[in-house]
């Protein structure tokens, strides 16, 4: 794994933070009372703000939403490029039509790609969350992105309410503000379509932030409420690491039940607990209902068809590999030959399961959270751990990170689901450091200070990486999901040629042909949900008999050859009749 790339255009992101982390730890060291007066107002109005909570919440929430739209003049509305994207954009259109799944297409085979579901019908392979949210963005404001953009604001502030349960006020609104700066702005869960990073988080802030206040409040009803609804959105995005949230919390709420103080009348907690349960059972109803339509049983979960059609790499690092299907283009199958089941294969070997499962996955997660910037806050991790305050987090956390561990993949929205106890952690280990001297300077304190600033800085480099010729994470690599800051504007090459061709009058057909080498990453071949009902229908080239099978199909349309490997992409009339 490349840490640090650089190229002719100027050093990397991540080359700068490394640099400014170095000097943080210098300067505190050499001047531990540098800048301590200065910020001390900002300091004062930060703690103001801090101890009204239910202010804290919205600003955090509405800091978010508002800083975003504020960037998009130089980070626009993404386009998508990756697989997931068109995936999830797929069961968005599904949904906003009114549909949950679609007929599979008559000429399914040239339609087919990765992260697609084409038997028993036409739909996205993953569970509906991610797709809803973007579903209810198009319907409400005729753009997908602007779903995700209301959930990832949603996300911040829940981080803060979920903090005020665990941690004074100003270190809550503390961890609030890291999240905008630290994934709500560049990170891939809000500058593409993929992975559910911030509607898992949501889902686990309202269960941890619920925990503590129905003990403390007696079980009041509005927090069993947040609790059950926080469930639901976890069983709808990544219900495996929600389960791992959901088991200790429920070991949590039935000790408290039982030997806990401040308990209500059996009777009492029973009626508050009816409505609670009536919605998660109406959650795992609606999945279940949902499953039936798009995959033929309620028992069949997303992934699982689509895995079962195309899929050889386990989904389990202790599984053998399944035997290989039949496929029907050579880029499918080097994608699930060539660059899954190669990296499958690295896992059962001992050298690879080593360095993969405890060095290279932890790290690829550790950057994407913590960045370089806040790696120093590792040498307080023994006082973290030894903290009775946040013990129940702690014991959280490890669970997820084992079970994740587990999975032949990690990215990090599969740690979406710890991320609000990540966000605890971590700061109860600033907190920690906040109270650590060197030769009886206040060192600690200053480190921490110049760390807070300079990942404002770091944030405001982000958004001039373009005109400073920064390096941000290339493609088609897959660096740019380890890395708080994202990757540059990519997907332009296709949605350029599908404008195009969308100005055209009359209703076009594209036949993709690949050069011999493409990247199986760089994918091209994705449909609306209504095929037959878009403008421009993206098809693969396949041998001349079922080519001419396609043409007859689409007579009524244009047909184009588009080489994605050309410079630039080239578009061409389709030889022939």
């Amino acid at each position: 794994m490349i840490l640090v790339s650089t190229n002719e255009n100027g050093p990397s992101l991540i080359l700068i933070e490394a640099g400014i982390t170095l000097v943080s730890i210098a300067i505190a060291l050499a001047q531990p009372r540098l800048g301590a007066s200065a910020l001390a107002p900002l300091a004062r109005a930060f703690g103001r703000l801090a101890r009204r909570k239910r202010l804290s919440v919205f600003a955090v929430g509405a800091a978010a939403l508002l800083l975003r739209l504020a960037i998009l003049p130089i980070c626009p509305i993404p386009l998508p490029f990756v697989q997931d994207d068109f995936s999830f954009l797929l069961a968005a259109d599904t949904f906003a039509s009114g549909h949950l799944t679609n007929p599979t297409p008559a000429m399914w085979m040239h339609f087919e790609s990765i992260q697609i579901t084409m038997q028993p019908t036409y739909m996205s392979m993953y569970f509906p969350a991610q797709g809803l949210i973007l579903a209810a963005g198009k319907l409400l404001f005729g753009q997908p992105w602007f779903g995700l953009l209301l959930v990832n604001a949603l996300m911040c502030a829940a981080l803060c309410w979920m903090l005020q349960a665990w941690l004074p006020p100003k270190w809550a609104l503390l961890g609030g503000v890291l999240a905008i700066l630290r994934i709500s702005l560049f990170s891939y869960w809000i500058n593409t379509y993929s992975g559910a990073g911030s509607i898992t988080c949501l889902g686990a802030a309202l269960v941890l932030g619920a925990l503590p206040r129905i003990t403390r409040s007696g079980g009041r009803f509005r927090y069993c409420i947040l609790l059950a609804i926080g469930i639901a959105i976890l069983g709808l995005s990544r219900p495996f690491e929600g389960l791992l949230v959901c088991l200790p919390s429920l070991f949590f709420l039935v000790r408290w039940m039982f030997i806990g103080t401040n308990r209500p009348r059996a009777g009492v907690l029973i009626v508050r607990s009816i409505l609670p349960l009536a919605l998660i059972a109406t959650a795992i109803a609606w999945l279940g209902y949902y499953d039936l339509r798009a995959f033929g049983n309620p028992l069949t979960l997303p992934y699982s068809a689509n895995r079962e059609a195309y899929a050889i790499a386990p989904y389990w690092i202790w599984q053998s590999p399944r035997p290989m299907p039949v496929y029907h283009h050579t880029m499918i199958r080097d994608f699930y030959v060539g660059v899954e089941l190669a990296y499958a294969n690295r896992l059962h070997m001992p050298t690879g399961f080593l360095t993969e499962t405890f060095l290279f996955k932890p790290l690829r997660a550790m950057l994407f959270f913590s960045g370089v910037l806040f790696l120093p806050l590792l040498v307080m991790t023994r006082r973290v751990l030894l903290d009775r305050r946040i013990r129940f987090l702690v014991v959280c956390t490890a669970l997820v990170i084992g079970g994740v561990l587990l999975e032949t993949w990690l990215i990090p929205h599969y740690w979406a689901a710890i991320t609000p106890s990540l966000y605890a952690i971590g700061l109860q280990a600033m907190r920690h450091l906040r109270q650590a001297r060197f030769n009886g300077q206040p060192a600690g304190a200053a480190l921490l200070r110049i760390s807070l600033a300079s990942c404002v800085s770091l944030a405001a480099i982000r958004l001039c990486a373009e005109p400073l010729h920064l390096t941000l994470a290339p493609w088609p690599s897959a660096a740019w999901v380890s890395q708080w800051y994202g990757a540059g504007r990519l997907g332009l090459p296709r949605a350029t040629v599908e404008r195009d061709l969308e100005a055209m009058p009359g209703k076009q057909l594209v036949i993709v042909r690949y050069a011999p080498g493409h990247s199986p990453i760089d994918e091209w071949v994705y449909n609306a949900a209504d095929i037959d009902g878009s403008k421009v229908i993206w098809a693969r080239d396949m041998d001349a008999a079922n080519n001419e099978d396609l043409l007859r199909h689409y007579s009524d349309r244009n047909a184009w050859l588009v080489e994605p490997d050309a410079t630039p992409p080239r578009v061409t009339p389709y030889p022939g009749p």
